[in-house]
């Protein structure tokens, strides 16, 4: 086998010289369609497959990098001067040492290779720089694979057609933007940030040289990228010392962390970024105040450590124009575990963030004023599931509140008894206009919706009060994702302006919440802002919603799991968030204040009974009164009330049992009333304690006269009892309070002393 070896040496010139004019022949015979069809390069630069999108802010500020392909990681173009000369070297060095004198084939190097092929010995490739972003330009050529002879004659013929198309420092360019590396990264921007967290311009000799050495085998093992490495260092006169060590600790890395890119608005990324657009996009989000409130979550969150409190989100509304200026989906994965859950979008219970629209529509009917007196008592409201008894935050009752301080200090008895004044479908109605988008009715509700017994969510509920801010105009919020030339939300009427500009007022009045909140609370700003805090049931959400004459700001505060939270009210959860943004929202300048409607009066009036001390008020036309009265002392019961049932406790002797009959107000006449029981007058007085028996019963309460002022029915459950003689005043014993769960009244025992 030695002679005949020889003999090819021997006429080795000659069949190199026929290859190469196979070589000629082929590129111009075999490939020319695909040439004509190259892109420029503007042309390829402007259609660069990025698969990390970044979100712009509307001054152009980035904001985020959001990754939209999993198969690829390709960044943004990089021009040529922003790369490290060190990189240019080392990629010339080992891919094309004779880039800038060849005119896209190295005629020398092809002869090279094409000898020691002959021979059958391994030696470096022929393809230049430009033979092979030929291929990475031409899906044709890509899709013939390998190192065929057909692929090197595309190659060849297309790169000629390059170089007289394109600049060097363009191809250059494009090729170190476009070429595969390591595993799924494509281009030297991806990788330097993926493989060494810094930009490409920031590489240093030996991670070029790295990088380089991958040129040739993306995913070859730590001993070979290192030695191929190496030798780039040493044609650069360069040492590499250490670089084995070096190699495995950056291939061993199991996650690619993506260094030096903004990571502020994931969740409204996700919302805003189109797959098919630039590899920037703009949105209409502030990035000073997206970071103001990410990082002032996060702070208070921190504050709240030990109180079982993860997750927040804030969100900021232009009030003219609807746009989107802080979306914080949610406090980020150091704190939470939801991380990626979007809680701007997702529902939770508002507790007492409704009461406002409640006192707007009422405001609105002209069923009561801002120094209306409203009744701050206990209640019991018979429902379909039993008796719904409302309580106030604190425990306590205030007796004749004006509406402007029962709605300042969000008590939650008068606002039942106003959603009952305008009916559950009336209220379920407005807030559905306001865009809350409930999902059942106001029967299912029923009077709990105005305490927040709703799902609504933060969007919906921050865009509601922004439809306050605009007196009562409500229009839909600009998408995160707006298609190009689509119109514009048009805003219409919902509520009336007046009562909008009424209910904003009070929510501005430091002084109306004073007995709740303090004179000093994160609510008090150092401008005019009308705000509303709610927590909903057991303290599993708390929210901040709020607004100036220019921005809406809402917070809600709470676990993405439900779990409630360890003392933590809307005043203390959300409201220091609120309060920090909106003074970053305002630090150029104090909003100018709302200006009051046509309609609305200014009337200075006093309160006949005492209740609050004399204020000016703001009334619609015609509703101003100069002195304010309780409402009349009509008599009516308050114990039992109709369709109530009450259950015998068996472990408790029968004659320790009673049931209190009560009444609140006074007779026209004067003198007590009288209670008629199952046909039978039984007593008289503002209360009664009957011994209960078993069965139906109805209850009329007569006045001096005779006459029935209030009937109601009730039923008492339990063992068989005989009625026992009714007992004068004077012998009763003193009954505590019945203690009441829904449906079910379990009357208590008497303890002689209490």
């Amino acid at each position: 086998m030695t002679k005949p070896r020889a003999a090819c040496v021997r006429g080795g010139p000659a069949r190199w010289t026929a290859a190469l004019a196979v070589v000629l022949l082929g590129a111009g015979a075999g490939v020319s369609a695909p040439a004509a069809e190259l892109p420029s390069f503007t042309q390829t630069r402007a259609s660069h497959p990025v698969s990390d999108l970044q979100l712009l802010d509307r001054r152009g500020e980035p904001l985020q990098t959001l990754r939209m392909d999993a198969r690829r990681r390709v960044l943004a173009w990089v021009p040529l001067e922003q790369m490290s000369p060190s990189l240019l070297r080392a990629m010339l060095v080992s891919e094309d040492q004779r880039f800038y004198e060849h005119s896209g084939v190295d005629w020398s190097a092809i002869a090279a290779s094409a000898w020691a092929n002959l021979w059958n010995t391994r030696t470096r490739g022929a393809s230049t720089v430009t033979m092979q972003l030929a291929g990475l330009l031409d899906d044709d050529l890509a899709r013939r694979g390998g190192r065929s002879m057909t692929q090197k004659l595309g190659q060849a013929w297309v790169a000629g057609r390059l170089e007289k198309r394109w600049t060097k420092a363009q191809i250059l360019e494009a090729y170190l933007n476009r070429v595969p590396l390591r595993g799924e990264l494509i281009g030297v921007p991806a990788a330097a940030q993926a493989l060494f967290g810094k930009r490409a311009a920031g590489l240093d000799a030996r991670e070029s040289a790295l990088l380089a050495a991958m040129l040739r085998g993306p995913n070859a093992s730590a001993d070979v990228l290192s030695t191929r490495a190496c030798g780039v260092l040493r044609t650069m006169r360069l040492g590499c010392e250490g670089l084995i060590d070096e190699v495995d600790a950056v291939l061993r890395r199991k996650a690619l962390s993506v260094a030096d890119m903004p990571q502020w608005a994931p969740h409204y990324a996700r919302l805003a970024l189109r797959a098919d657009g630039p590899a920037a996009q703009r949105s209409t989000l502030d990035a000073t105040w997206q970071r103001v409130a990410v990082q002032s979550l996060r702070r208070h969150l921190a504050e709240l450590s030990g109180r079982q409190v993860e997750d927040g989100a804030v969100l900021v509304l232009d009030n003219a124009s609807g746009e989107i200026r802080v979306w914080v989906g949610s406090s980020g994965s150091q704190w939470s575990d939801a991380a990626q859950v979007d809680h701007v979008t997702a529902r939770r219970q508002p507790g007492s963030t409704l009461k406002p629209f409640l006192y707007e529509l009422a405001i609105e009917r002209r069923l009561i004023t801002a120094a209306s007196l409203l009744d701050d008592s206990p209640a019991q409201i018979a429902t379909g599931a039993g008796l719904y008894l409302p309580q106030n935050y604190d425990k306590q009752y205030r007796g004749w509140i004006s509406a402007r301080a029962s709605l300042g200090n969000s008590l939650n008895v008068p606002a039942v008894r106003l959603s009952l004044m305008l009916t559950p479908e009336a209220v379920f109605e407005r807030l559905n206009a306001l865009g809350l988008q409930l999902p059942e009715t106001g029967g299912f509700y029923g009077p709990s919706l105005a305490l927040g017994s709703a799902d609504v969510t933060l969007l919906a509920l921050t865009n509601a009060y922004r439809a306050l801010a605009n007196g009562g105009r409500y229009a839909e919020v600009s998408p995160p994702r707006r298609d190009p030339g689509s119109p514009r939300n048009d805003s219409h009427r919902v509520a009336d302006p007046k009562a909008s500009f009424i209910v904003g007022d009070i929510l501005a009045d430091n002084n109306a919440r004073v007995l709740t909140f303090g004179l000093s609370s994160a609510l008090a700003l150092p401008f005019p802002a009308s705000v509303k805090t709610g927590t909903s049931k057991d303290m599993r959400d708390n929210w901040c919603i709020g607004w100036s004459s220019r921005f809406t700001v809402g917070v809600w505060v709470g676990n993405s799991s439900g779990e409630a939270m360890h003392q933590v009210s809307g005043v203390s959860g959300a409201a220091p968030v609120w309060r920090e943004v909106m003074l970053a929202l305002h630090a150029g300048g104090i909003p100018p204040p709302v200006v009051p409607p046509a309609g609305v009066v200014p009337q200075v009036l006093r309160f006949d009974g005492g209740q609050e001390p004399p204020r000016r008020e703001w009334f619609v036309a015609g509703t101003e009164q100069p002195v304010i009265r309780p409402a009349g002392t009509a008599v009516a019961l308050t114990n039992p009330i109709d369709g109530a049932i009450y259950a015998l406790d068996p472990d408790i002797p029968p004659m320790a049992q009673r049931l209190r009959f009560a009444h609140e107000g006074r007779l026209a006449r004067g003198g007590p009333a009288t209670w008629r029981l199952d046909g039978r007058v039984i007593g008289r007085g503002a209360t009664w304690d009957w011994l209960p028996m078993p069965g139906r019963h109805e209850l009329a309460l007569l006045d001096v006269e005779g006459r029935v002022i209030q009937a109601v029915r009730f039923e008492v459950r339990g063992a068989g009892l005989k009625q026992a003689p009714t007992a004068g005043p004077d012998s009763r014993p003193p009954i505590p309070q019945v203690n009441r769960s829904k449906a079910q009244f379990v009357a208590a025992p008497w303890r002689p002393g209490g």
